[in-house]
């Protein structure tokens, strides 16, 4: 008889989110094929991002649910609720290993909260999860190569710096105060010989689903906008603009804050850049200040922590992340 688990659901279905965009992006692939001059320049635009991250997409959502199927909710409440420096590593490591957007993470930030993590710990999570995470740090190489290392490295320090600067505002109580844990925390890992291969096969394609459905559509969009501006949009306007100078960071992550797209999304605009600018630290801002200055984002951190939380956010990360960029610009 075959033991039954958590995982063990209904199979997920297309969310209608990544239906309507898989749509789009079909259509903008059949309209690049029309016989127009101007259309040129899409068509090829397109099939060059294609070749370049299909495999990472698919890499990324296979290993998204294994580790969804694997690694319990249970097992990282246990790590991210003690009052220790010890949590804020554990929750750099549980952020890599988290496979959700981050408009996903926010969900499971709150929800950490609401365990029993301490605030140190949730930030923490929450600025290492949508760009040191497994999918992510796949879909970054196949864009950036060895490049894609300062990213990661970059958003764990930022992660780390600013988890250990709000143990401070902690101690301090300059933020909100942990709730009281109500998870066990004799928790145990569940063992592979529990699952038969069916529950395991299963499973792990139900979380790629499910991660899909939650990160794809974001990935088609920030995909639409990269290949538009690969195809129309001259070097010189992202030179003038968003160029590797004090100025152009400024500007680039005020145009971060405003557009909001999802992680997996802003990976393919933050290539563009990249290749537009031929600087590291253009694109680290994008993707840094997304997280660190999304509106969503702090509205949620004010409405389900506390607004010290969510303004301290922004204040501690931002100079670490034009810092970063500036040391980026002129090292690489």
């Amino acid at each position: 008889m075959e033991k039954t688990c958590d995982h063990c659901k209904p199979t997920y279905k297309i969310g209608k989110k990544l239906k309507i965009s898989l749509t789009i992006f079909a259509l903008l692939t059949l309209i690049s094929f029309l016989p127009y001059q101007i259309l040129l320049p899409l068509n090829e635009s397109i099939f060059e991002y294609l070749k370049l991250i299909w495999w990472a997409i698919l890499l990324g959502l296979l290993l998204g649910g294994i580790i969804d199927f694997f690694i319990p909710d249970d097992v990282i409440f246990k790590y991210l609720g003690q009052k220790r420096k010890r949590s804020i590593l554990f929750a750099v490591i549980a952020g890599f290993l988290m496979s959700a957007c981050s408009h996903g993470i926010l969900a499971i930030a709150i929800q950490l909260y609401k365990k029993g993590a301490n605030v140190p710990a949730v930030i923490t999570f929450l600025l290492a999860s949508p760009w040191a995470n497994l999918p992510v740090t796949i879909l970054l190489f196949s864009f950036f190569g060895l490049h894609a290392l300062l990213f990661i490295i970059g958003a764990m320090l930022v992660a780390l710096i600013t988890g250990g600067i709000f143990m401070i505002l902690d101690h301090f109580n300059l933020i909100e105060k942990a709730k009281k844990l109500d998870f066990n925390p004799n928790y145990k890992w569940p063992k592979l010989k529990d699952y038969s291969i069916k529950q395991v096969t299963t499973g792990v394609l139900q979380g790629s689903l499910h991660l899909a459905n939650m990160v794809l559509w974001w990935i088609i969009i920030g995909f639409i906008l990269a290949v538009l501006i690969r195809a129309y949009v001259p070097t010189h306007f992202f030179m003038q603009f968003f160029g590797p100078n004090l100025t152009g960071l400024l500007l680039t992550l005020l145009f971060a804050t405003i557009i909001e797209v999802c992680s997996e999304g802003s990976a393919p605009i933050a290539f563009e850049i990249f290749t537009k600018v031929g600087k590291i630290g253009n694109p680290f801002v994008f993707l840094m200040a997304g997280v660190a200055t999304d509106y969503t984002e702090i509205g949620l951190l004010w409405t389900n922590i506390g607004k010290k939380t969510a303004i301290w956010l922004p204040i501690v990360t931002i100079p670490q992340i034009l810092l970063l960029a500036i040391l980026f610009n002129f090292y690489f």
